[in-house]
């Protein structure tokens, strides 16, 4: 019956009870808004982590278009040797890509619908 007489303790809404804790001497109050500018201030500045990600990210993609790039000029490098040395190529590709033909041959086109 001794514990009857006392009140329960409320539970402070946590919005209150942090604003009374960080603001309830000036010392307090201007720490925590210094430090909250300075937060603001490292996460969205130009230089700020925000934007150091979302260079990162733009970083990977330069790079996947670098790897891309450096295969397409490989695979040409390769097409052009094969080119310069061989006739039976050069011929193949004559015939197919610009449609030519040897003497006396005659060359048809299928239309395609």
């Amino acid at each position: 019956m001794e514990g009857d007489f006392y009140r329960k303790p409320r539970k402070r809404k946590l919005v209150a009870a942090l604003r009374k804790k960080l603001f309830n001497t000036r010392r307090r109050a201007l720490i925590t808004i210094v430090g909250f500018v300075l937060l603001l201030y490292v996460l969205f500045d130009n230089k700020g982590i925000i934007a150091r990600v979302g260079l990162e990210m733009e970083k990977q993609e330069m790079e996947t278009k670098i790897e891309v790039a450096k295969e397409e000029t490989k695979q040409l490098q390769s097409d052009i040797k094969t080119l310069q040395g061989d006739k039976k190529t050069i011929e193949k590709v004559a015939r197919e890509k610009h449609g030519m033909a040897r003497e006396g041959e005659t060359v048809y086109k299928v239309k395609k619908d």
